[in-house]
């Protein structure tokens, strides 16, 4: 990237986070910083510390903007279908997940593959947003839930889930149901009970690691056709809700 001329005054926050991005894309997480940041911009670093905290909040607000983009690409994909079947909407929205981080390879290592704990620079700070809230869970939420407000799907008893996760799966369902209500679904509390839950985790714990494994090429074997054994992962997932893979 070219050195633009020093500046004496700092840029906005959304410059900031955009020189970030740049930087991550061209080179890495690791080539995210203050110093490399303050460079491309032309100004000092320790102006950054008007905007940003520390390197951490900065990267949990650029990790929101990733997220916010993947949410706002997957949820135009989703209303394009709004006139289908639930099935095609929500397995849409699994191969646009897949098609996403395939083509965004370190966006998606620095959202999905970091961990994000408590790095903020304050209690409210945007890493401390949890996740169920972001735009892409509200998506993958809302078109879950759309699928079960209209399947009656394989789901396991509430006497399937281990005792010792139904502590917060009890927690997670409320969450659930509070993005699912504010998403304007109507949607019967009851058909979301433990189990459903379960699996909706279950569900999303498959997606997730599928594509990570895809992602970062650590397949057990070699696979010349990673979009056939992708399919036929959702395929599977389809059979044991019930329905028909779409």
């Amino acid at each position: 990237m070219s050195k633009p001329t020093r500046r004496a005054r700092p840029r906005s926050a959304t410059e900031i986070r955009q020189a970030a991005r740049a930087l991550l894309v061209a080179d890495g997480p690791e080539a995210v910083t203050l110093r490399a940041i303050a460079r491309e911009l032309g100004i000092t670093a320790p102006a950054l510390y008007r905007y940003y905290g520390s390197r951490d909040d900065l990267l949990a607000h650029l990790r929101l903007d990733i997220v916010g983009d993947l949410g706002d690409e997957l949820a135009a994909e989703v209303a394009e279908l709004a006139d289908s079947d639930g099935v095609v909407q929500l397995f849409a929205l699994c191969r646009g997940f897949r098609r996403w981080a395939l083509t965004h390879t370190r966006e998606f290592a620095l959202v999905f593959a970091s961990p994000t704990g408590s790095v903020g620079s304050a209690p409210n700070s945007a890493a401390t947003l949890s996740r169920a809230d972001e735009p892409f869970g509200r998506i993958f939420l809302t078109t879950a839930g759309h699928l079960l407000a209209t399947h009656d799907l394989n789901t396991p008893d509430d006497e399937a889930v281990p005792v010792e996760l139904r502590d917060d799966l009890a927690a997670f369902r409320g969450e659930l149901l509070s993005v699912l209500s504010e998403s304007g679904l109507d949607f019967p509390a009851g058909k979301l009970d433990l189990g459903t839950t379960y699996l909706m985790i279950q569900f999303w714990a498959r997606l997730y690691g599928h594509v990570t494994l895809e992602v970062f090429g650590n397949y057990p074997i070699p696979v010349t056709k990673p979009d056939v054994l992708f399919d036929a992962m959702l395929a599977d997932l389809a059979r044991e809700i019930g329905v028909l893979p779409r």
